[in-house]
């Protein structure tokens, strides 16, 4: 056996470590390679590797035994990998089973040494070896049992994690020794060791793993259960008095009164025991923190208090009571009228809701769905407790699915499962149309009706929500194929047709189309006032706008009608009556208003009697005035209703019959969207933000788009006579409307587009605005840090120090904070603990050096004796020396040297602190009582001169630099502590002596010269300060202490430092971190509660095969920036090669490399750091006042004493730690990668080791047997570590894969029970986070409890700064726009414009709003590819609020390399465009009022919308231009103007396209850079983004996102896109970016030159080499079943064409549409040529066609014959090739000769062709189905396959032309990384394989 303190392993247990220190097990655990199904023998084999080292035998026993249960388990090995574990494991025990007899000898004798201390001798040993398997493993036993698990039992002083690993090994052990006695047919065991088993049996089922609060007996004496709400909490939790349990359930339990109100819930409704125990725990933590937090505090605080109880109620059943009420029914949480039994119902009320929902898997995503199940099962509740009797039976009512452990699960639960797993099977994938099969928002909004209640309770399996489940298990029992039923879409159909963009904003394009009417209209009538747009004339004209509104009107309704169609399944009568209703209005108004538009004059005699009082309107058309004011009744009843949004709440969430009836036909009744708007003031805001830019949009549309057409508008349709260069189809026409199209078509979709222009300058100037009355950038640089440090401990204790006086919360002018005097010394010391705490942390992170480190620091303990604030000594560096000069050379008085000393604060207390230490330290040193006599002595002296102020009359000072120099090599010795040194101690302090009494001083002190001659005996034997016997009279070395150090240490700092420290921190980071920080203490903040009164929060990382820490074989170290100088500091290594000569820095190197990656390493170190902020603040708030001047640093590293005792302020900060946060990573695959033996398991399991806290969430998919059948079963299971292992806290069984819509959202689901607290913060594994931020959660957290509105925040935004930006230019440029959206455009989105939604992470939620209405992302296949936008959606539309707040901020990793960003850009985009179909979009659209309607639009999908309409508008001038060229009117059009003199039309006909002005589109950017770094940055990097060609980068992401966005609209095909997260600043093989490309840039580029090529014809190196190999490789290879697209070409191009297959009808006619446009080259060139004569006829035309065909045909020969005769008559082929040369030749002679053509017609030809191929080639793929039924699939395909290789070769050439030149790549890589140079930081390989000096 190995010692006590170690445990039978020999291995000492690993402690929670810090970032600087890591614990790493680079084994690949062979115990956990283990197949799912047999997963009850891990923990044997566990045991096994476990006691290996000591007794190898009993090691070889437990795994022969594993061996054993394994072929029992699973005989036939049909499980998945289990004959392979078999083999392996046996052929393991073959190998052990032939050890050598002295090896065992060997072990058996260090044994006993080290358990008996050799007690026996060695034959007795060498005999216990050679007895039974069964007496060796029971002799084990025993000593395991009395020697290690007895000794481990120290009652409180106990180890928990430790003796409750013990008794589960004992238990093994025991089962074991069991298994072999039967095997050696040993019949008696001795009596003790059956004491020994049962005595284990019995503790482990105490010592159960336990999350955070260990609720068993064994758990009573913890410290978290100590905590008295806690307490509260458990006692109302067991008050089970007057419940009747079922006499069958748990007797033992019953007996003992261990069974609480959870577990009769259990035994009532089946739920599953770990549910219920997780759930037990959430709900106490929830009761105990809301107890905690009450205002005013609860009297007694052990006992629960009602409020607490009331708080969780209301937040858990709002949405429960608020569907009830929508629903018309009555809710079901009936109280009983008896006081005491209240609090019991409501504890049984929110336990049903929790364990519902704990258990409820998938069906999470539907909240309503999930309150119908709780409105039934709380009924049955009221009935239970109530003793309500049958009428049937006459028994009392019994739970309708009451019965086992899994009876809720299997009956309620996973019927509904199967709904929604079918239904998700019919997306194919999300390859189906949306229309084809339910999502889940279909599937809750079945619960939206109260048809719902038609499902009954039970629920019958023939509802009409079980239809589609019901079929399939009908269609088993035929035996033949039906047709699947569906449960039906619901209120919204996700048809795919860009028409939902009109369709969902209606009101802003009907607002946009009208106001172009009116603005033309305006324009058209010359030189108009502001007067005559009230004549009649014009007033009628402009009157028409009424007439398009109508139009507009009765297209929405159709849309509504037609889009809706697919879901006619659930149509109710009076949804189709509305539709039908609105369609046939709006059609009687789009008639009525253009008849009496028409025939206005005419007006019958007696409607014009009757509207006499309408004539005062001079000859106005009074009976269309009339129809115009009652078609805008409803847009005034609207507008109004605007102007009071307390109204339109009111009105919408009324139940009365008129208002609903009202509301019916503005807008159908859902349960979402209704009384979501804003208070009055914020109305305010936002409508005027939009009244001024709209004011300013109009204003330059008029003025510089409109006006400026009208009149070369009116001249181009005065032009006679043209001459027409084509064939013209109308050549009489008179007016020119294709030239007038042509025009205006850019125009007006410029019109449409510029908004968003205006929208970036308008919310630039506001967020500016905003950002600098929030006090932004007011600390930016180290000077402003400095200027306003001493203010700092003020504004820290006025935000982070609890206190009870409120803080008045606002702006002001000028935020001044009272600074901390020297008195306040405990306030001074909370800075100094937190201030040295975040310092601390950046020296882990290897951001400073420990010089830095040291000059950053404050001292941890102040002198009491100190008068004054010990500021960082980087602020006092070099005071003293110029102090020193400064008293050196003063001949003037006293007063006027210590008033210039004074005048820099700093300096005054530098030389005040030096004086103070100096006095301080020979305090210390000098004992002897002469020597401290005449020291204090000259002090008085010295302080009586001061006093007097004749210091300087008495003393001179320039002496001083002397005697300062003296006392610097006194503090060096001082500082290396060397003994040997004391002689040389002893002649400085005399050194010092005589200058100061001799040099210094003016006249002799008497005294002291009595002393010095006193005895002149005495002096020569014992000369001053040397005296040794009988008493020393110096004490050298002092005791040290880390008091002492410090003091040291910082006084020789001081004296030291000559130069400025204002370069301290030298690292751009540290210096980023530490200024935001000072800054944000500045701002406008909640005032901070203390840690047991703020909320608690969890952390949840989503986590799925990411990188966690980067192996050995991943590193290769060529860095040389300042954190790796600072790491080689840290790790005493001097050179690289020592890094990788010791293991240990190996680990420190993977570790330090993987925090500077994206890596799930740094996002844990990252979130970790919230702990360790709680617990320090904890400490400040716990702690006495003498305990916070000792400092914090006493408590961070606990003696092992401290640790074992409940009490002690360690236990005690750990306990509030574990109350307030909690933090689960959900590693969905960890199971999988244990079993697999993957390295990614070990290095989370290292995770969990290194950070106790950390919990890890995971999806197991375990093989079980059900009659003779081997399926999947799935569980959601939760693990901590224990020692080095990890163990199981919970295992909850799923109904089935848990992976059924989106892989991301699903798995943050999964694990979203496992978390705790009131707010939960959602974290990416890119993201990391900082201490000094983590200080300031508290705070934030109390956002949720401040005013906001009209309603509280659910979502609170919080910044994020982008860490990447310095790896490449391309990061750099995504880093600058990420972080602008992510400040200054979320700032505007939250005020004025309430439009925030969420965007990704690190947002912080209402946990408990957003678990009870669906979670915190929603997860429909394709539909919610951006599943976290989604969540913002959902929180508004459910009356939410989402708030964003600037002085709290995350790190986050962003995409570094081109192919990253476009694969990121390609998602997003995809996301936007399913966006775009949305019923959540829609809703927003048509539920918000019309200003803030505008904000959605622009904000989401309008940015996307607007970046398509960029592209159009170019596609559409330079087409346009082009038909003005090819058709003849362009030469025309100038023609008439320079016969006219028309400039204006010259001037219109050169213009170029107003898209330009998109450059506008980055001032937020500039705006956030000058705001927070200086506006003098901001122009600088400007200038440095644009000479690194960011405008190229930005147009070519624009091309990205336009391609993806209209691509997924049109045809769908949107994924997830796996980007990567490394350093991916590498070289891409051509091949590798023509695939990525090649759809979205080149043929678009390539259309584009084609294009300008036509209008300006006829208008007025070594890796290039491999490249082209690999990529002429990839063309030519074939494709096939398993060739992946990377490999060939054809697999690529069927890739590519993937979204074509499952597009629908309106995808392949729009696809055959725009496909339409290329055949315009053709039919406009071919009349320019010049073997045309001039011929304008159609027929010129066909013949072109003829060519095409004559070409077609010759190709398919030549194909023909090569499968035909290439092999058998090669001759006949190759003469049949030469005939078809000669006839091409001969007919190019003739053309030559006989028809003028000329070498330009053949290059117009190709320029007339290549396109028309295109287009046949786009139509032939969109046409696929009916071109493969003509035999013509392989011409396509070859088309194909030359036009590929022809864009390659137009894209290769000039690349491979650059490589020739050697300074191009040179160029490049400076260009790249200028950044990263500029800043010291050589990237190029952090990452890679190999390394030099492995």
């Amino acid at each position: 056996m190995s010692s006590i303190d170690s445990g039978p392993q020999g291995l000492t247990r690993r402690s929670s470590r810090s970032a600087a220190a890591p614990s790493f097990s680079t084994e690949v655990f062979d115990h956990e390679v283990v197949p799912s199904s047999l997963g009850s023998i891990v923990p044997i084999l566990r045991v096994a590797t476990e006691i290996e080292p000591e007794r190898p035998r009993v090691a070889y026993l437990c795994r022969f035994y594993a061996f054993e249960k394994a072929d029992r388990l699973d005989p036939n090995s049909s499980g998945r990998g289990v004959r392979q574990f078999k083999t392996g494991l046996l052929q393991r025990l073959e190998r052990r089973f032939q050890i050598k007899e002295l090896e065992v000898k060997n072990l058996g004798t260090n044994l006993n040494e080290k358990v008996f201390g050799g007690q026996e001798n060695s034959s007795s040993l060498a005999s216990r070896v050679k007895k039974s398997d069964a007496r060796e493993i029971q002799s084990f036993y025993q000593q395991y049992y009395q020697n290690y698990v007895r000794a481990l039992d120290k009652g409180e002083q106990a180890d928990r994690a430790q003796l409750g690993k013990a008794y589960q090994t004992a238990g093994v052990l025991f089962e074991v020794l069991c298994a072999v006695n039967k095997t050696e047919k040993v019949e008696e065991v001795a009596p003790e060791i059956i004491a020994a088993a049962t005595d284990v049996q019995e503790k482990k089922e105490i010592y159960t793993p336990y999350n955070i609060l260990p609720l068993d007996s064994a758990g009573a004496t913890q410290s978290i259960t100590q905590l008295a709400e806690v307490k509260a909490s458990v006692a109302a939790l067991w008050n089970t008095r007057g419940l009747n349990w079922p006499a069958e359930f748990e007797r033992q339990r019953q007996k003992a009164g261990d069974l609480d109100l959870l577990d009769w819930l259990r035994a009532m409704f089946g739920f599953q025991r770990d549910n219920v125990r997780n759930q037990r725990e959430h709900l106490i933590l929830l009761l105990a923190n809301n107890h905690t937090s009450l205002d005013p505090k609860p009297e007694p605080l052990n006992k629960l208090d009602e409020r607490a109880i009331d708080a969780i109620m209301d937040k858990l059943f709002k949405n429960y009571r608020t569907w009830c009420k929508f629903l018309g029914r009555k809710h079901s949480l009936r109280l009983p009228q008896v006081q005491q039994e209240i609090q019991q119902r409501k504890i049984l009320y929110m336990g049903l809701y929790l364990l519902i929902w704990g258990e409820a898997a998938n069906v999470r995503f539907m909240p309503e769905c999930l309150c119908y199940i709780f409105h039934n099962m709380a009924y049955e509740l009221h009935g239970l407790l109530a003793g309500n009797v049958s009428i049937v039976t006459g028994e009392n009512i019994k739970p309708s699915y009451g019965g086992d452990d899994e009876s809720f699960l299997r009956k309620v639960i996973t019927p509904i499962y199967h709904v929604i797993e079918k239904e998700s099977k019919k997306s194919k994938h999300g390859k189906a149309p949306h229309s084809s099969w339910c999502n889940y928002d279909d599937l809750n909004e079945y619960f939206w009706s109260t048809d719902c209640f038609h499902l009954g309770w039970p629920m019958r399996d023939d509802g009409d929500f079980f239809k589609s489940t019901r079929d399939a298990v009908a269609k088993g029992r035929k035996g033949f194929n039906t047709k699947s039923e569906s449960t039906g879409k619901s209120y919204f159909v996700e048809t795919r047709t860009f028409w939902h963009i009109f369709r969902s904003f209606d009101r802003l394009w009907t607002f946009y189309i009208l106001a172009l009417q009116a603005m033309i209209i305006i324009a058209w009538h010359h030189n108009l006032s502001v007067a005559d747009i009230f004549r009649k004339k014009m007033l009628h004209d402009l009157s028409s706008i009424f007439i398009t509104a109508s139009f507009l009107r009765f297209l929405q309704s159709v849309l509504d009608l037609i889009l809706n169609f697919p879901g006619y399944h659930r149509w109710k009568f009076t949804d189709v009556l509305r539709n039908l209703l609105k369609i046939l209005v709006s059609l009687a108004w789009a008639i009525l208003l253009p008849l009496f538009y028409v025939h206005s004059f005419v007006t019958p005699n007696k409607i014009r009697d009757v509207l006499s009082k309408v004539h005062e309107v001079k000859g106005a058309p009074t009976l269309y005035i009339v129809v115009v004011i009652l078609y805008l009744l409803p847009n005034l009843l609207a507008a109004v209703l605007f102007i009071f949004p307390m109204l339109r709440r009111w009105i919408e969430n009324s139940d009365w019959h008129v208002i609903r009836l009202l509301l019916w036909w503005s807008q159908p009744r859902i349960y979402v969207g209704r009384g979501m708007h804003e208070s009055q003031f914020s109305l305010l805001k936002y409508t005027i933000f939009w009244v001024l830019l709209l004011c300013s949009k109009f204003a330059f549309s008029y003025f510089v788009q409109i006006k400026p057409l009208v009149k070369p508008t009116k001249d181009i349709m005065n032009i006679r006579n043209v001459k027409y260069a084509w064939h013209e189809f109308f050549p009489q026409a008179k007016k020119h409307y294709g030239a007038v199209v042509s025009l205006w078509a850019p125009v007006v979709l410029v019109y449409f587009m510029d908004t968003q222009i205006w929208y970036a300058i308008y919310s630039t100037l506001y967020g500016g605005l905003v950002g600098a009355f929030d006090r932004l950038g007011e600390i930016r640089t180290l000077g402003m840090l400095r200027s306003r440090f001493q203010s700092l401990p003020g504004a820290f204790n006025t935000c982070l120090v609890p206190s009870d006086k409120t803080k008045k919360r606002g702006f002001s002018l000028s935020k001044r904070f009272a600074e901390v005097s020297a008195s306040r010394r405990t306030e001074a010391a909370k800075f100094a603990q937190i201030w040295n705490e975040v310092i601390c942390s950046f020296r882990e992170e290897d951001l400073i050096s420990d010089r830095e480190m040291d000059m950053l620091l404050v001292p941890y303990s102040s002198d009491p004796s100190l008068k004054i604030i010990q500021w960082p000594p980087f602020l006092l560096a070099s005071k003293i020396p110029i102090a020193l000069d400064m008293a050196a050379q003063f001949r003037s008085r006293d007063a006027d040297l210590w008033k210039r000393i004074c005048v820099d604060e700093y300096m005054k207390c530098a030389v005040i602190e030096c004086y103070e230490s100096f006095k301080h330290l020979l305090n210390i040193l000098v004992v002897g009582e002469n020597e401290k006599r005449m020291i204090g002595i000259i002090i008085k002296e010295i302080e009586s001169s001061i006093s007097k102020n004749t210091f300087l009359e008495n003393f001179r000072m320039s002496p001083l630099p002397t005697l300062c120099k003296k006392f610097v090599e006194l503090v060096e010795i001082l500082k290396v502590g060397d003994p040997s040194k004391r002689d040389t101690m002893v002649l400085l302090l005399q050194d010092m002596f005589e200058v100061v009494t001799r040099d210094m001083m003016v006249h002799e002190i008497r005294e002291l010269a009595e002393l010095g001659h006193g005895n002149k005996d005495s002096i020569s034997r014992n000369q001053l300060f040397a005296g040794t016997h009988p008493k020393p009279s110096i004490i050298f070395p002092p005791v040290v202490t880390a008091e002492w150090e410090e003091q040291v240490r910082r006084l020789y700092l001081l004296l030291t430092v000559k130069e400025s420290a204002s370069d301290v921190p030298t690292n751009l980071e540290a210096r980023r971190r530490v200024a935001f920080f000072a800054n944000s203490l500045f701002m406008d903040m909640p005032r901070a509660p203390r840690v047991r009164k703020m909320l608690a929060f969890s952390v949840m990382t989503p986590y799925y095969s990411e990188e966690t820490v980067y192996s050995k074989s991943d590193l290769e170290m060529e860095n040389e920036d300042d954190e790796w100088n600072n790491f080689m500091e840290r790790v005493n290594c001097k050179n690289e090669s020592e890094v990788w000569e010791n293991e240990e820095n190996i680990l420190h190197l993977r570790h330090w490399v993987s925090l500077r990656g994206q890596t799930l390493c740094r996002t844990v170190r990252g979130m970790m750091y919230y702990r360790r902020a709680l617990k320090l603040q904890a400490f400040l708030d716990m702690a006495t006042e003498e305990e916070i001047l000792k400092g914090y640093k006493a408590f961070t590293v606990p003696s092992e004493e401290d640790k074992k005792s409940q009490r002690s302020t360690y236990a005690q900060l750990e306990a509030v730690a574990d109350m307030k946060f909690t933090y689960v990573a959900t590693c969905q695959n960890y199971g999988n990668q244990k079993r697999s033996g993957d390295r990614r398991a070990t290095d989370i399991l290292n995770l969990m080791v290194n950070n106790p806290a950390l919990r890890v969430a995971y999806i197991d998919e375990v093989e079980e047997g059900e009659n003779g059948k081997v399926q999947k079963v799935y569980y959601s299971v939760l693990v901590k570590a224990v020692d080095t292992l990890d163990q199981e806290i919970y295992r909850i069984k799923l109904p089935g894969s848990a992976k059924v819509g989106e892989g991301k959202p699903e798995n943050q689901n999964h694990a979203i029970i496992f978390s705790r607290g009131e707010a939960l913060q959602t974290i990416d594994m890119n993201q990391d986070n900082y201490l000094e931020e983590a200080l300031k959660m508290r705070n934030l957290l109390q956002e949720f409890k401040e005013d906001h509105g009209v309603r509280p925040p659910s979502i609170l935004g919080v910044r994020e700064h982008i860490f990447t930006g310095s790896v490449s230019s391309l990061a750099w440029f995504m880093s600058n726009q990420e972080t602008s959206f992510v400040t200054i455009g979320q700032r505007v989105l939250a005020r004025p414009l309430k439009v925030r939604f969420h965007y990704g992470h690190p947002d912080v939620f209402d946990r408990l709003f957003h678990i009870t209405r669906g979670g915190i992302s929603k997860a429909s296949v394709g539909i919610n590819l951006s599943e976290d936008i989604f969540a913002g959606f959902n929180s508004t539309l459910r009356r939410g609020n989402v708030t964003h707040h600037e002085y709290i901020q995350v790190g986050k990793g962003r995409d570094v390399g081109l192919n990253q960003i476009s694969l990121f850009e390609a998602k997003v985009a995809c996301g936007n465009g399913e966006q775009t179909l949305s019923r959540d979009v829609y809703r927003l659209g048509h539920r918000f009022d019309f200003f803030r309607m505008l904000s959605c639009y622009f904000t989401t999908v309008g940015f996307y919308i607007s970046s398509v309409v960029v592209v159009i508008t170019v596609y559409v001038f330079l087409y346009g231009r082009l038909y003005l060229s090819l058709s003849g009117l362009e030469a025309a059009i100038m023609k008439f103007a320079r016969s006219k003199g028309d400039n204006a039309l010259r001037t219109v006909m050169a213009s170029q396209s107003l898209v330009q002005i998109g450059l506008l589109m980055a001032l937020p950017m500039i705006m956030e850079i000058g705001l927070e770094r200086g506006f003098r940055s901001a122009v600088s990097d400007m200038i440095i983004m644009q000479l690194q060609l960011a405008a190229v980068f930005f147009t070519f992401s624009l091309g990205t996102k336009v391609h993806y966005f209209g691509r997924t609209v049109l045809h769908g095909g949107a994924k997830y896109r796996a980007t990567g997260r490394g350093f991916v600043v590498r070289h891409e093989k051509f091949a590798e970016n023509y695939r990525m490309y090649s759809r979205s840039h080149f043929v678009k580029g390539m259309e584009l030159m084609i294009l300008l090529i036509a209008y300006k014809v006829y208008g007025s190196a070594a890796k290039i080499v491999d490249d082209w190999d690999d990529w002429s490789k990839w063309m030519n290879n074939r494709g096939g079943i398993g060739v992946p697209a990377t490999k060939s070409w054809e697999s690529w191009w069927e890739e590519e064409q993937e979204h074509l297959h499952f597009t629908g009808f309106l995808g392949r006619f729009w696809e055959v549409v725009l496909s339409l446009r290329f055949f315009l080259y053709q039919y406009g060139i071919i009349y320019q040529l010049h073997v045309a004569n001039g011929d304008k006829s159609i027929v010129v035309y066909g013949l072109s066609w003829l060519v095409i065909a004559a070409v077609i045909i010759i190709l398919k020969i030549v194909s023909m014959g090569r499968k035909k005769f290439s092999a058998d008559f090669q001759l006949m082929f190759r003469l049949l090739k030469l005939i078809l040369f000669i006839g091409f030749m001969v007919t190019l002679v003739m053309l030559f000769a006989f028809l003028s053509l000329t070498v330009g017609d053949i290059f117009a030809s190709l320029l007339a062709f290549i396109p028309t191929g295109w287009a046949l080639l786009s139509i032939s793929q969109a046409l696929r189905p009916a071109v493969k039924a003509l035999g013509m699939w392989g011409s396509v395909k070859a088309l194909g396959r030359g036009y590929e290789y022809m864009m390659g070769l137009v894209m290769f050439l000039p690349v491979a032309i650059l490589a020739w030149f050697p300074f191009v790549s040179e160029f490049q890589t400076r260009l790249l990384f200028n950044q990263a140079f500029s800043r010291g930081l050589q990237i190029q390989r952090i990452l890679a394989g190999g390394k030099k000096n492995k």
